[in-house]
């Protein structure tokens, strides 16, 4: 069976076979046009033979070479995507995942803030925001004490107290600042003191203790903290 291009007049040899009524669309190799080709008709009935003289043999002529007509290519499947409830299956154990791992990284950035903290000072705001105390420098005070009395008759201002490591590592002590206030809160003065102590291990316990002559008479209240280093 011999097939037309409407489009460009390319001619194709097809198996009549495979158009059966009503017929199926082709498409063109050669300039991608699509039509609907008919089945081919199937003529039933034969007709009688009539005797004829043989006709003169005539002249020869060249042997007729019919032209290479191309093949119509073979339709191929469409690949299918995947379905049924697998995917999504896939899809909802990865978000699930995900959520865990978050989960976890939060509970352990809560469960161990003070570590976090001292490894990272610069999370301590982020907890304070959060309404938890940290300790940044991984060091703490403790049994902190302060009297005033009079020596070779100069008033002294006496204040004692412990250093507290309460880190999982080796800290570096840095120098104490020490601030009075007045009854407003008003600094009124301010020194700064060396512990005596260079590095605290995990829970190591060091005392520290400074001193003042003449405080100033407005002082009410102190405030210690560790300096900048």
């Amino acid at each position: 069976m011999i097939l037309t291009c409407p489009q460009c007049a390319t001619r194709y040899e097809a198996d009549a076979a495979k158009f059966a009524p009503p017929g199926r669309k082709v498409r063109c190799a050669k300039c991608g046009h699509v039509w609907h080709q008919e089945a081919p008709e199937i003529v039933t009935a034969v007709p009688e033979a009539v005797w004829q003289p043989e006709p003169e043999p005539a002249p020869r002529r060249a042997a007729y070479v019919a032209p290479a007509i191309a093949r119509e290519p073979e339709p191929q499947a469409e690949p299918r995507a995947p379905s049924g409830w697998w995917p999504a299956l896939g899809q909802a154990m990865g978000w699930l995942g995900l959520v865990a791992v978050i989960l976890v990284i939060a509970w352990a950035s809560l469960t161990w803030r003070q570590q976090v903290a001292t490894l990272w000072p610069r999370t301590a705001s982020f907890y304070a925001t959060l309404g938890l105390a940290v300790n940044p420098v991984g060091i703490g005070f403790a049994d902190v004490n302060h009297w005033q009395q009079t020596q070779d008759g100069q008033s002294v201002l006496t204040i004692s107290g412990k250093l507290v490591n309460v880190s999982a590592r080796d800290v570096a002590v840095p120098s104490i600042e020490v601030t009075l206030t007045d009854a407003a809160k008003r600094a009124v003065r301010q020194w700064n003191f060396a512990p005596g102590v260079v590095t605290l291990h995990p829970g190591q316990i060091a005392p520290f203790l400074t001193r003042l002559s003449s405080p100033p008479s407005a002082a009410r209240h102190l405030e210690l903290r560790f300096a900048a280093k």
